[in-house]
């Protein structure tokens, strides 16, 4: 019996007494028949549903009984939310769906959906198929069918479910971005496309129909947090600009927070209050009242293509996890209340009321799916694990350079042959290569905008990107010849900006956000680190969100600053597995570095970071006022393949006899190394300059092979001295075998603050000459 704590034999015993002592309904009813008068559930979709939520119960029961010898890892469970089920009811099959890690119930009716027959490989009815799935990622099978064993997670890219991390509410900002993609592809798809517009559009395919909706489930503890709102503001936001939204956010509210008990009242309070989201609720534990509250709603956003959202009260039942102990901050109380409520009593009470089954049928079919999901445990047991780290991190990142060098070899021959009038008007009749030499800014406006037209499928967006041009100008123009569908402004939150990039990516779309400041980038690095990074490792490469995020950052802006403006930290980008960033420093650089994160993203669903140093945007000379030394013509098209920067390689400048010493730098540390270098070079010493150009994956071989030529390093580091570059590159040296000299030159572990006091804390010129000096003279 129930004491003080719900067990999975507590819950077991609970229903078989609870269905034991229904008494059954007199008469008939026909399958096709509503389960009760007013409802729009049929009794046949009830007792799917039910299966559906009885498979559910039975993973939370295996996993515990995988846990008890040692061979389940993830215990979370979705006993009490199995009303979910009756949500996936009411989507269709092809509806994208980011799922709660308590949508049990969901995942196992959008499984019975799409497959009305048995799965021929494994002889899987929907029971066993739905089983197989949940339990492989529960005993860490590489035969898994989503994350292969790197995670438990409710994903299958044929069911159109994308996987979700563990991070509270990071995949709301994402759920929003795949509706507004499917919502901007549908009405600029070919069908609604005028043949006779002058400018490159917009041309994307989506993998969902035109009038899909997107469906978001998470916790009531959830719409705290600052990605939950997020989400939420940008949604409204949408709607009141007129911007269509179809999407569905489901918050399933079971009143807690693992042990932190949502104030009575607050969920609902806080959902009906969301400007621009229509509010829809009902009984969770209820399965007909919520199928016909989630088919309104579903009905009412796929036809207005506006969000809303679903609240749902459900029950926590066996706690938050396994090893979660209720008692230390619930009571006997409290768990009896929940239990009286347990969603699959009601829906057997339901179905005996309809004479759709009898007790005694319901407990039949209740022990026939148990026996069909413990039968699935114990074949999934005997199956192999990962094996080794080449193993787990395969799909993390797959660099393809061949493949991204011919997509750009690729992108220049129909620049200069079929995309070549495509590509006048997306210059206005004026080609950037017949403009003269130009500055970093221009040339990353240029590389943009050919962009634009080599990949139809491109969108860039952020804070004052479209009608300004972006603060410094990086953007001037092309709202004008791309239009606004193609080049926009965002609400000012990048977690939102990254989260739109997110789900466009997804969509099918290539985003290109920008970061208006590195500095801003902090209130939403999860959405890079959590969400973004980990896409494909969790899908082993089924869903990819390519994108290349555009990140004005770096010091030494003059007249201006503190800092915001000024931020020199990269430490938050630099250990994140999988991703590039790349930092141009020279305009030559900066076009063909452009091109390739445009085409690994792509290609190879790369995640990019291109950090752009605002101090070098309009930079024109390097060693005297007037010599325009750090101006570059831009390549034409015939060009690009010759001038391609592959991912990882850094560029080398001989200075003087380039024997003496090498100096390794990146960024602002360019320039000023160059400089500092023609000031040794009149004291006879010969300096190479290495410009790392990609700050991830560290350009290795390249540091090895140009320190190991002089025996002398010198590391110009303009990020902090604890976390920053420098640290990577002293590293790459010690591993690498390097035995020569080596020195460290680096900004102080400060904030940078404003106008001259800057000086103090970041690297200099003189610096630089003397520690290449002191180098010298050991």
């Amino acid at each position: 019996m129930l004491c003080t704590v719900t067990t999975p034999q507590d819950l077991d015993q609970r229903f078989r007494e609870a269905v034991g002592g229904l008494a059954e309904s007199a008469g008939e009813q026909e399958p096709g028949a509503p389960v009760r008068e007013g409802s729009g559930l049929t009794g046949s979709a009830a007792l799917d549903l039910f299966d559906a939520q009885l498979t559910s119960r039975h993973l939370d029961l295996a996993g515990r009984w995988l846990r008890s010898f040692g061979e389940g890892f993830y215990t979370i469970g979705s006993s009490g939310h199995e009303g979910n089920a009756a949500v996936a009811a009411a989507l269709r099959p092809s509806d994208p769906a980011l799922l709660h890690y308590r949508s049990g119930g969901f995942y196992c009716a959008r499984v019975a959906q799409a497959m009305p027959v048995k799965d021929e490989e494994n002889g899987d009815g929907a029971v066993a198929a739905a089983a197989r799935d949940v339990l492989r990622g529960m005993v860490a099978s590489s035969q898994e069918p989503i994350a292969g064993g790197r995670h438990k997670v409710f994903g299958n890219a044929d069911l159109h479910v994308i996987p979700t991390t563990s991070t509270v509410a990071s995949h709301l900002p994402r759920a929003v971005g795949v509706a507004f993609a499917i919502e901007r592809l549908r009405r600029l798809g070919p069908a609604t496309r005028s043949t006779r517009a002058a400018r490159p559009q917009l041309d994307a395919r989506s993998p969902w129909p035109a009038d899909a909706i997107a469906v978001s489930s998470f916790g009531d503890a959830s719409i705290n947090h600052a990605s939950a709102v997020a989400a939420f503001n940008t949604a409204g936001w949408c709607d009141h600009s007129g911007l269509r939204l179809p999407l569905l956010f489901v918050c399933e509210d079971n009143g807690l927070g693992i042990s932190v008990r949502s104030p009575s009242g607050w969920v609902e309070a806080a959902l009906r209050a969301r400007p621009g989201i229509r509010y829809f609720a009902a009984d969770g534990c209820d399965v007909a009242a919520t199928f016909d509250a989630a088919t309104e709603a579903a009905a009412w956003v796929r036809r207005h293509r506006r969000p809303a959202v679903l609240h749902l009260t459900t029950v926590r039942l066996m706690g938050h996890a396994g090893a979660d102990a209720e008692t230390a901050y619930r009571t006997p109380g409290d768990i009896e209340r929940d239990v009286a409520r347990d969603p699959l009593v009601a829906t057997a009470r339901l179905l005996v009321a309809a004479s759709l089954a009898r007790p005694d049928e319901i407990v039949s079919r209740y022990d026939e799916v148990g026996w069909q999901v413990r039968k699935v445990a114990e074949e999934v047991l005997s199956e192999a694990k990962l094996e080794g780290p080449a193993d787990v991190a395969a799909p993390l990142a797959p660099r393809r350079p061949v493949r991204v060098a011919k997509a750009i070899s690729e992108a220049a021959a129909r620049a200069e042959g079929p995309s070549g009038p495509a590509r006048d008007a997306g210059f206005s009749g004026r080609l950037p290569e017949e403009a003269g030499p130009l500055t970093l800014a221009q040339t990353i406006n240029a590389a943009l905008a050919d962009g634009m037209v080599a990949n139809p499928s491109m969108a860039t967006f952020g804070e004052d990107v479209a009608v300004k041009g972006g603060v410094y100008g990086v953007t001037k123009g092309l709202r004008d010849r791309f239009g606004a569908s193609r080049v926009f402004d965002t609400l000012l939150d990048e977690t939102s900006i990254l989260g739109l990039g997110l789900g466009a990516g997804l969509s099918g779309m290539l985003p290109v956000p920008e970061i208006q400041y590195l500095a801003y980038l902090h209130n939403a690095e999860d959405q890079i680190r959590g969400e973004a990074a980990t896409m494909q490792f969790f899908s082993r490469g089924a869903y990819r969100n390519p994108m290349v995020v555009r990140v004005a950052g770096l010091a030494y802006q003059e007249g201006f600053g503190g800092h915001f403006h000024n931020d020199n930290s990269v430490a938050v980008l630099r250990d994140i597995p999988g991703i590039v960033v790349a930092v141009p420093a020279r305009p030559d650089d900066a076009a063909p570095m452009l091109r390739t994160c445009l085409a690994s993203a792509a290609v190879d669903g790369s995640v990019c970071v291109y950090l752009e140093p605002i101090a070098l945007y309009h930079t024109r000379d390097l060693y005297a006022e007037g010599d325009g030394e750090w101006l570059a013509p831009y390549l034409p098209p015939d060009a690009w393949s010759a001038a391609h920067v592959p991912i990882g390689r850094a560029r080398v400048y001989g200075v003087g006899s380039a024997e003496d010493i090498t100096i390794i730098t990146f960024g602002n540390g360019v320039r000023m190394s160059l400089r500092a270098a023609a000031r040794l070079a009149t004291e006879g010493v010969g300096a190479r300059v290495v410009d790392l150009r990609w700050l991830a994956p560290l350009p290795v071989a390249d540091i090895i092979r140009e320190s190991s030529a002089t025996g002398r390093v010198l590391i110009v580091d303009e990020t902090r001295r604890s976390g920053g570059v420098g640290e990577g590159v002293l590293a790459a040296l010690v591993d690498g075998g390097y035995v020569g000299a080596a020195r460290r030159i680096a900004s102080v572990d400060s904030f940078i603050p404003l106008g001259p006091a800057a000086r103090h804390v970041l690297v200099t010129e003189d610096a630089i000459t003397q520690g290449a000096r002191g180098l010298l003279a050991r």
